[in-house]
């Protein structure tokens, strides 16, 4: 019986078969087409609040500026031991917070980030 990591690799190597290979298609299916450049959203921003210690399990949150509103986020959890617990938008759509813990530790590194638009 292979092991769990072997599992894992194996999940991931045909995972990325899958994605190159569909690329490849995508690729070929517009090789004629002029290339197009996606447009940001108007207003787009990427708000940060840098890293700072705080107690395990305390949340931290960003808040997009003016009007804006949220399109995503996500934070970081640094530190030996460190696992971002949750990273999640506001409930009004204004902000992004994350919260997280560090094992052996009372506190614990959390960065958030932000992406806002109008």
């Amino acid at each position: 019986m292979p092991s769990l990591k072997t599992t894992a690799v194996a999940l991931a190597v045909t995972a990325a078969a899958t994605c190159l290979a569909s690329a490849g298609v995508a690729s070929a299916q517009s090789a004629g087409a002029p290339a197009r450049v996606a447009e940001l959203p108007a207003g787009y921003q990427i708000v940060t609040l840098p890293n700072a210690n705080v107690p395990n399990f305390q949340r931290r949150t960003v808040y997009c500026p003016g009007g804006k509103h949220v399109l995503g986020g996500g934070g970081e959890a640094q530190g030996n031991g460190a696992i971002l617990v949750g990273s999640f938008p506001t409930p009004d759509g204004r902000g992004w917070i994350a919260l997280g813990r560090q094992i052996g530790y009372n506190d614990v590194g959390i960065s958030v980030y932000a992406i806002c638009a109008d």
